[in-house]
């Protein structure tokens, strides 16, 4: 016969169901530090994620720009010039960068500069540029 502290969660004779509080708080404490392993890594992938977006609408709109030279002989700080948006700055699709453009004789500079959060989460690359000769910095937010 069964004493009563024996009888305490079993059905004639057959095992608990369920998880003990121990099973329960061990499986907690794993899934704990698996998320501060995994957060900060997929911050970081969403933050170079939206970063590729500013290299390549900065390499589209320097293409624009040099179609706009051989047909007028001029680059503009427009941006709408090129055909792009409607106004002299351009938002990139997600709005994490805002485009502008700066003139000198016959150079051009295109600036890509972080917007919102991605501006705080990515300092190392808050502005990104090329010029009409094809020189990219900071390099190494061209990288990927």
């Amino acid at each position: 016969m069964l004493r009563n502290s024996e009888s305490i969660g079993r059905i004639k004779g057959k095992k608990p169901a369920g998880f003990t509080l121990i099973e329960l708080m061990i499986t907690v404490a794993i899934v704990a530090i698996l998320s501060v392993v995994a957060y900060p890594s997929y911050n970081d992938f969403v933050v170079r994620s939206n970063r590729a977006e500013a290299p390549r609408e900065l390499v589209r709109l320097a293409n624009l720009q040099e179609q706009l030279f051989v047909d007028s002989r001029a680059y503009t700080t427009n941006i709408s010039d090129l055909g792009v948006g409607s106004t002299a700055t351009y938002k990139t699709p997600s709005s994490n960068y805002k485009i502008t453009s700066t003139v000198v004789g016959n150079t051009f500079t295109l600036t890509a500069d972080a917007q919102g959060a991605q501006a705080t989460n990515d300092p190392g690359c808050t502005a990104i540029t090329i010029t009409d000769t094809g020189q990219k910095t900071p390099i190494n937010c061209w990288g990927g």
